[in-house]
């Protein structure tokens, strides 16, 4: 047993060492708001699944957490770097949508006290697709098989706005609907004027329309987001800024997108054509351009396709 041990030691810290030591020291963005901004590209063991922004807000009584991390390791470390700036317990981590990169920490803040809260129509694939996410981030960090657990369903479930009094600030959470992906949401510290608005923005690198996304249902999220006129936005990927500064890579493209592709089946053109014609190069000097451009023709058609036959 004692060399099991030792096995599974040998093999799983040097994975936890690296998805620790990739995390940065957080931005504070606010008073009472701080975020760590992620690089582009995908999630690699050399970066430890960190590649997405993640963030925090202190209170005088306690602590919100958005989203927890690409797994445990990440969550220490995030809750290593909270730790250094406050000693305020740690009481709520908010999951703004069902990735594996936003809620596969989730245990590790469990264990340190915290209430794990998402959106109703992220719990489906949380709970459903769990396992898969584990076995995946467990290759990719080179973790041993088996050894990251499925992600639980989350502690409170959302279905309408929800406000969290964290002492002398407030968090609103709002859900937003199928977005990026389904259970979409957002918090809002109206106090700070601040919006942690998840993956319904991005900036400096295209979006990704996924299988689980709806163009359409993204396209009312952002508009959703005017309503907090000058306000800062922590977007899902890219540097916090006004919401005007995420209007060409978020809004502009999603639009673009779903008008060309509705145009396109309503006149009968094929899927291929409608990819091939679809000029998508006033986004092309945004990073992973050449991986992702091609698939969000695709997605994009292919919903214009299902929602002309309703």
């Amino acid at each position: 047993m004692q060399r099991f041990i030792a096995l599974f030691l040998t093999l799983l810290l040097p994975a936890l060492s690296v998805a620790g030591d990739s995390l940065p020291s957080p931005q504070q963005v606010s008073d009472r708001t701080w975020a760590w901004i992620g690089p582009y590209g995908p999630p690699t063991r050399e970066n430890g699944g960190f590649r997405m922004n993640l963030g925090f807000v202190v209170g005088d009584k306690a602590v919100a957490v958005i989203d927890s991390g690409y797994g445990e390791a990440m969550a220490e470390a995030m809750l290593t770097r909270i730790r250094a700036i406050t000693d305020r317990p740690i009481k709520y981590v908010i999951n703004t949508n069902s990735q594996p990169h936003r809620i596969m920490g989730n245990s590790a803040y469990r264990r340190a006290g915290a209430e794990v809260i998402a959106a109703a129509e992220a719990v489906p694939r949380i709970t459903s697709e769990g396992p898969q996410f584990a076995a995946t981030v467990a290759e990719l960090l080179g973790l041993p098989s088996g050894s990251v657990a499925p992600p639980e369903a989350p502690d409170r479930i959302l279905e309408q706005e929800t406000f969290l009094d964290l002492g002398g600030v407030g968090l609103r959470l709002i859900p937003v609907g199928q977005a990026h992906t389904a259970g979409s949401l957002i918090a809002v510290v109206e106090s700070d004027r601040v919006v942690f608005a998840g993956d319904v923005l991005y900036g400096g690198r295209l979006l990704a329309v996924l299988s689980q996304s709806r163009v359409a249902g993204w396209i009312e999220a952002y508009e959703r987001l005017r309503e907090f006129g000058d306000f800062r936005f922590v977007p899902g990927h890219g540097n916090p800024g006004i919401l005007a500064n995420f209007k060409q890579p978020t809004y502009k493209y999603l639009t673009t997108l779903k008008q060309y592709m509705d145009q396109a089946v309503d006149e009968g053109v094929d899927l291929q054509d409608a990819i091939g014609s679809l000029d998508q190069s006033p986004w092309k000097d945004l990073a992973d351009f050449d991986a992702l451009a091609g698939r969000n023709a695709h997605q994009a058609y292919l919903q214009s396709e299902a929602a002309a036959f309703e």
